[in-house]
């Protein structure tokens, strides 16, 4: 078996029936070595991880560029529109929807490719240089859902973990591939540098409650962007097995 975990996805459709027949078990034990381990991810079951297991690379490459994130993506936000047109929003326009931007609005599918979809430890100074590039592709089903919040009128905040000097073409991104509204834009200022993400993002919506605002719903791919304090009455987990954020 390939080191890189990926024989299964390509080797085996092109092996001996006789070798087909020897290599199915251990080819089905690792995939549902990396569904549990996806699972336990997703959950927020495994401790603070810095990458992907290198005996799932080929899995998550399949999961990330196949059928089954985009149909995983469709089912958070199928569910969102239906709790979206269920809420009685108050008169005062003071209900919230939270968007996170990176892996929620907007995909860095194209930079993760690149790394292994998770295999290399995260460079945020290669990063950077993705974000400076602005173009990021938009997630459908997210734009979908985006447009229909709009549409029921609740207010849009969007909060992101980028800094505040990416500002300009994070502006320019969301509004290039679809995201033209929102009430508010909120990035990482100097000060918030240095702090965890889940302490970040709770102190902003600290913040939007004390000014009156009610944090109806929060989306986001990691477990730091929902949990903490002031947390949404609804939030809705999208699913990323490829990083970690705390």
């Amino acid at each position: 078996m390939a080191g890189n975990g990926k024989l299964w996805l390509s080797d085996l459709s092109n092996a001996s029936d006789r070798s087909k027949s020897e290599m199915k078990e251990p080819l089905e034990e690792l995939r549902l070595c990396c569904t549990s381990w996806r699972f336990a991810a997703e959950t927020n079951n495994l401790s603070p991880w810095r990458t992907i297991p290198p005996e799932c690379a080929g899995y998550v490459e399949e999961y990330m560029t196949g059928r089954g994130y985009r149909y995983d993506l469709e089912r958070v936000s199928k569910e969102a529109r239906v709790f979206a047109n269920s809420v009685k929003l108050g008169d005062d326009g003071r209900d919230i929807w939270i968007f996170d931007v990176d892996e929620t609005l907007l995909s860095n599918l194209p930079y993760y490719a690149l790394r292994g979809y998770g295999l290399e430890v995260f460079n945020p100074a290669e990063f950077d240089k993705w974000v400076e590039e602005g173009s990021a592709p938009a997630i459908s089903s997210s734009l979908e859902l985006y447009g229909e919040v709009l549409k029921l009128g609740f207010k849009v905040f969007f909060l992101s973990g980028r800094g505040e000097r990416h500002r300009n073409v994070t502006v320019d991104n969301l509004i290039k591939v679809g995201f033209k509204y929102w009430d508010k834009l909120i990035l990482r200022s100097s000060e918030d540098g240095e702090k965890h993400a889940t302490e970040y993002k709770s102190e902003k919506r600290d913040e939007m409650v004390k000014e009156g605002y009610r944090i109806v719903a929060n989306s986001g791919d990691q477990w730091s962007d929902l949990l903490g304090s002031s947390v949404a009455i609804r939030s809705f987990k999208l699913p990323n097995p490829m990083y970690y954020v705390p």
